[in-house]
């Protein structure tokens, strides 16, 4: 079984930025800039004002969320401890490390959330109400 993380697990990491007067760009590579190799990208747009997403956690598949264009709020929680990360920069993302639930909220209109993850999709690998996922963790 694997370790239970902590949300000081997760961290905030800054991307490439390469500056330009024809505009900026950021880039993600797959085991450099996010420590794993990426399988899987999806990402959330028109959420309407006052939507919740996420409410659940993963097994084994660390994400690394990414604010592409607007902004929006994070909470994460290990079970023991929550912590909100504020995300509105393309060149910067949280990784979430597996046994950590997640929701998003509080976003912005035009708000671009991309996700990027180790794993293919498996609804086997999510812990989908939070009552679970304490008993997860606790054990």
């Amino acid at each position: 079984m694997l370790r239970k993380s902590s949300i000081n697990d997760c961290s905030l990491i800054q991307l490439p930025k390469v500056l330009d007067q024809r505009g900026n760009l950021t880039f993600i590579e797959s085991e450099r800039h996010v420590p794993f190799a990426i399988k899987r990208v999806f990402y959330l747009y028109d959420v309407p004002g006052g939507t919740e997403r996420g409410g659940h956690a993963l097994k084994t598949v660390p994400q690394f969320i990414i604010a592409m264009s607007g902004s929006f709020d994070v909470i994460i929680d290990d079970g023991g401890e929550k912590k909100t990360v504020h995300l509105n920069r393309s060149y910067a993302g949280l990784l979430i490390c597996p046994y950590i639930w997640r929701e998003l909220n509080n976003f912005s209109s035009g708000a671009v959330c991309m996700a990027l993850t180790s794993g293919y999709f498996d609804e086997s690998d999510y812990i989908r109400t939070y009552e679970n996922f304490l008993k997860a963790v606790a054990e």
